[in-house]
């Protein structure tokens, strides 16, 4: 989630400056980058347990250690309290906290995969140098395996006292999706308004298959959850105002003014004033427009309120000014590189991206929220057209090869993006998801405890 916007405390004097706020971020070709975000779980090495905030064995102890590599702290205080290390930041990068002090990478803008790959790698070995003197682990999952959500500690940040406290008043699993879930996205750019609504349809309809590919959160307190991605499972009941598949993307007309339409009519969490939170859960963001919030009276937006209110919507592709795909669980570092070189096969070759939009343009509305309904459970088992998501998920990746080997990107020994898809083929060829794995490893070596998995599995 995302930390205070860093946009301008510009007035909001009519409803236009929104969208074009939003297509502002239109870039030419030569300009599109690659951005990759990615959630890890802390444990101490010990007990298991995720890592408090305060202590020598901290959340903050770990961020402050991170400074030796060139990161620079950033602050904030809840209620009056001292202020506390919460974020870094690095040449474009930072390194944020989730609510329940889940350890983010917000990647810089990098023009290859194999840029995100070396970023990434560069960054685990960091935090691993730091974990290690302060005996901590981090494991790459979508669902935290074995603790309750009692058993999570939560950060000092006022934006998360505000979404906990709203997040039971609109759906029983919002707190899970905020203490014990963890994500892989990448964020990619556009070139236009037609090439946005392109992608935006391509992605949406697409997003099933990398949750297919990516499902790893089968256990829930210890236990299978019947699931293979419970963290994709965990959206369908955390706010209905601000998930889900967005079906009128693929009405006509669809463009920038209609998504800011969409988020006018998402609830409001929060303003970020003079350093502090002021709770507007629930609030309209249309009244706020108009200065008619109780809260806030005669108070009108900036761009920066409309830039922070974005980060709240949570579809399973969102629109800021550029395109993030926010459909896969957590995972190992393969995996890490593997999402991006996915979605940047797909949407950043011509060729491809005709190719995957006549893959998924005569699918139905009712087909696309069966495919977004039934993958959390069955993954590439899910029956679609006589077929299964597996032969969907081969094509889009035989799309994706296609769309990376035209991009040409090589690296020092020649290899093009096309690498970092394999993991993915291979889950696809053996018809088995992370998640599948895990469990077999469950029923079996392991005796039926997930113990194991952060030993085996941890960074």
């Amino acid at each position: 989630m995302s930390s205070p916007s860093s946009v301008a405390e510009s007035p909001i004097t009519d409803r236009r400056e929104l969208v074009e706020y939003l297509s502002s971020g239109a870039r030419p070709r030569a300009d599109w980058r690659i951005g990759t975000e990615h959630e890890k779980f802390g444990f101490r090495l010990d007990d298991l347990r995720p890592p408090t905030f305060d202590g020598e064995r901290g959340i903050e102890a770990l961020l402050n250690g991170l400074t030796r590599f060139g990161w620079q702290p950033i602050q904030e205080s809840v209620d009056g309290a001292p202020a506390r290390t919460i974020a870094l930041l690095k040449d474009g990068a930072s390194v944020t906290l989730e609510p329940a002090g889940q350890l983010e990478l917000s990647g810089a803008q990098l023009q290859t995969i194999h840029q995100t790959c070396c970023e990434v790698e560069s960054h685990l070995h960091e935090v691993r140098s730091v974990a290690d003197e302060i005996g901590l682990g981090f494991l790459g999952m979508g669902f935290q395996p074995k603790w309750a959500r009692a058993d999570m500690p939560w950060m000092p940040k006022g934006r998360y006292r505000i979404m906990r406290e709203y997040m039971p008043k609109v759906g029983s699993l919002g707190l899970d999706m905020m203490t014990r879930t963890c994500t892989v996205q990448v964020n990619l750019d556009v070139g236009s308004e037609a090439d946005m609504v392109k992608k935006f349809r391509v992605s949406l309809a697409l997003q099933p298959v990398a949750t297919a590919l990516f499902a790893d959160s089968p256990f829930t307190e210890g236990k299978p959850n019947g699931y293979l991605s419970y963290r994709s499972h965990i959206w369908t009941d955390t706010d209905p105002d601000r998930t889900g598949m967005l079906d009128f993307v693929f009405e006509d007309g669809f463009g920038y003014e209609r998504y800011v339409d969409y988020l006018l009519d998402v609830p409001m969490y929060f303003s970020y004033r003079d350093g502090k939170y002021i709770d507007l859960a629930g609030k309209s963001f249309r009244d706020f427009m108009d200065g008619k919030l109780d809260t806030l009276p005669g108070a009108r937006p900036t761009l920066r309120d409309w830039s922070d209110h974005m980060t709240t919507a949570f579809p399973e592709v969102r629109l800021k000014k550029y395109l993030e795909m926010r459909g896969a669980d957590g995972g190992p570092w393969n995996r890490l590189c593997a999402l991006p070189a996915f979605w940047v096969g797909l949407l950043y070759d011509d060729a491809a991206l005709d190719a995957a939009w006549d893959l998924v343009k005569d699918f139905t509305m009712a087909e696309r929220h069966a495919l977004r309904d039934g993958v959390p459970k069955h993954a590439l088992k899910l029956p679609f057209r006589g077929e299964t998501v597996r032969e969907l998920a081969q094509r889009a990746l035989a799309i994706s090869a296609a769309g990376l080997q035209r991009r040409a990107c090589n690296n020092r020994n020649g290899a093009d993006e096309r690498i970092f898809l394999a993991p993915l083929i291979e889950y696809a060829e053996a018809n088995q998801t992370p998640a599948e794995r895990k469990l077999e490893l469950f029923h079996g070596q392991w005796g039926g405890s997930v113990d194991p998995v952060f030993r085996e599995f941890a960074y």
